[in-house]
């Protein structure tokens, strides 16, 4: 560890963090996927698994790369990606795989998909970070500074909400929690708030009276119906019910890896639902430990906030780490039956393939903020460079 600590630059707890998800997302992927391999590989239970050690393999090196990159370039990056992205969003929502009645993804290689959203995500939130940045003598304005912030958070959101409501949302909040860091006026993000309540009302009221014509919509108001009745005959609460027997069957010290009896019974027991398989076979210690490596990677990245010379550097890190951490609270609850299912993956933990790469990406910029502080360069100009 002290040779790769060597090679690397930027917050030494967070590549340590990484890491041991790296470990946890290899063992548990092994132990989750012998289902999937007897039905799609003869039985060869190792073919996910180095397929996983690819993917992670190759989102190391990602990270890495990125992490050289002074963290100033991804403001200009920023533009492109978002320009990038909503083209994307929308050629997905028409010509993606449709699975579940929705398109979140597009065909790539290798039987490989590219979630286009997980691009947006990152791209908006460099965006954000940008232009908080850049309007930071004005902040408080609601048409100079408030509008075109909110304008990107709208239109990605907007694309997105379709095809997968859970992600919109997450980004759509992560989107105020950046904005209410950046200072913007408080009476405008309340009053933003007030209206998304309004919009997501009407659209519920539509879902229930034609289902057709937002099926995806009509799916989660049907989650969070069974999730407060607790209708034991629904799909979701069967997959939760498996789960909650999962953890319950751990105990304090779990099976121990590779015992898992609920990954034959569990559905998507390697994405959605791998932090239950994680606690049955590590038991409660493994779950906590888990919890805890994503609180550290958000202390970490509050540490480099408040030791980062300029604003972009410190909206951009602690942007991105919300969003993961956020997200892979949301998963952890969903397992544990705190919220409704949900689909979100644990980030850098699920088996994955763009969604991972995109993951380490994301770190690896943290890792460019932690590390130009470490260099302690002149950032008298940083405003000027974003």
């Amino acid at each position: 560890m002290d040779f790769i600590f060597k090679k690397v630059g930027g917050d030494k707890v967070i590549w340590s963090v990484v890491f041991v998800l790296y470990i946890f997302s290899l063992l548990a992927v092994y132990s989750s996927t012998g289902t999937l391999a007897y039905k799609y590989h003869g039985g060869n239970t190792e073919y996910y698994m180095l397929k996983q050690l690819v993917i992670l393999v190759l989102g190391f090196g990602l990270m890495y790369l990125v992490h050289r990159i002074n963290y100033t370039y991804f403001s200009r990056i920023s533009q492109i990606a978002l320009y990038v992205a909503v083209p994307l969003l929308l050629i997905t929502l028409f010509v993606g795989v449709n699975l579940n009645e929705a398109r979140r993804v597009l065909p790539l290689f290798f039987g490989l998909t590219f979630q286009t959203s997980d691009l947006a995500k990152l791209a908006l939130i460099m965006y954000l970070a940008r232009l908080l940045t850049k309007r930071q003598e004005n902040i408080k304005d609601f048409k100079s500074a408030f509008v075109p912030i909110m304008a990107p958070v709208i239109i990605v959101c907007f694309l997105i909400l379709p095809a997968n409501f859970s992600t919109a949302a997450i980004l759509f909040t992560t989107s105020l929690v950046i904005m209410f860091i950046g200072r913007v006026n408080l009476k405008h993000i309340f009053s933003i708030i007030g209206i998304g309540i309004v919009f997501l009302v009407m659209m519920v009221l539509i879902a229930q009276s034609s289902p057709k014509l937002l099926p995806r919509l009509s799916t989660w108001v049907s989650r969070i119906e069974n999730f407060k009745n607790g209708d034991s005959n629904a799909e979701d609460n069967y997959q939760v019910e498996q789960a909650k027997i999962a953890i319950a069957s751990g105990g304090i010290v779990g099976k121990m890896p590779g015992n898992s009896d609920q990954r034959n019974f569990l559905p998507h027991p390697y994405s959605d639902f791998i932090y239950a398989i994680i606690i049955e076979e590590y038991g409660l210690i493994g779950g906590v430990v888990i919890l805890l490596l994503y609180l550290i990677l958000l202390f970490r990245a509050v540490k480099i906030v408040t030791k980062a010379p300029g604003n972009f550097g410190a909206f951009l890190a602690i942007g991105i780490a919300f969003s993961l951490v956020f997200q892979a609270l949301i998963n952890m609850g969903v397992a544990v039956h705190l919220l409704p299912v949900t689909g979100q993956t644990l980030p850098l933990v699920s088996m994955g393939g763009t969604s991972l790469w995109f993951t380490s990406i994301s770190i690896g910029i943290i890792l460019s903020v932690s590390r130009e502080i470490e260099k302690k360069p002149n950032f008298t100009n940083e405003l000027a460079t974003a």
